[in-house]
């Protein structure tokens, strides 16, 4: 089994020179977080400075993880401008899909690789989805999504109250072998490390409690 070393940062760093990375989690050994600063100007990172930090990272780290800061401003754009691979997380509502599509079409224009003529791989994760609201015509089905973003699928997420608890208690939701939820994050981190993992029957009534039961015996 290839084990890869890994940094998760969310992007808000005053001083880009800072460069110290903890490990939090001592079931996951090899993940490591990199602290931000919070700071209320989303102008303050310099792009040179963060290009020379994203760069610095990768010759440390097998996978740099970047998660980006909410909305589209420049913390959205230092994100994005060095990134070799998108993952598109969007709920299955109307205004998600169209914020989503948005994300698309900046990082398809402003990454480094559009403006060498190269695209960003994309990939689209649909968090918190609904089977009933799904089956009742109330919530935009996966391949409602994925019509409108014309991306592949990476990964589907149900809605899950445990989430919530586990956030709380500092306890990641993955970790827990009974949760339907930890077992959809699971398989997008198999996918994205290249793995052909089938995707979890996340259909209403019958489907969806088959899968529970199919996963956990």
């Amino acid at each position: 089994m290839v084990e890869y070393k890994i940094l998760y940062s969310k992007l808000a760093l005053k001083d880009a020179k800072r460069l110290s990375s903890v490990n939090l989690d001592k079931k996951a050994k090899n993940l490591y977080f990199l602290p931000a600063s919070q700071t209320k100007d989303k102008n303050i990172l310099e792009r040179e400075k963060v290009k020379k930090l994203l760069l610095s990272l990768k010759d440390e780290f097998d996978i740099v993880l970047l998660d980006s800061p909410a909305g589209i401003e420049s913390g959205f754009e230092h994100s994005i401008f060095l990134a070799d691979r998108a993952l598109i997380v969007s709920t299955p509502d109307v205004s998600s899909v169209r914020d989503a599509d948005r994300v698309i079409g900046i990082i398809d224009a402003k990454s480094e690789k559009a403006k060498e003529g190269k695209e960003v791989e994309k990939h689209v994760i649909i968090n918190r989805l609904k089977p009933d609201m799904v089956e009742s015509g109330n919530m935009l089905s996966v391949d409602d999504v994925l019509s409108i973003l014309a991306l592949p699928l990476i990964g589907v997420v149900p809605d899950d109250e445990e989430i919530i608890g586990s956030t709380n208690v500092g306890e990641p939701i993955i970790n827990k072998d009974k949760s339907l939820s930890a077992e959809a994050y699971r398989r997008i981190s198999k996918r994205v490390l290249g793995e052909d993992i089938e995707f979890l029957d996340l259909t209403a009534k019958k489907g969806f409690l088959s899968a529970i039961k199919g996963i956990f015996k």
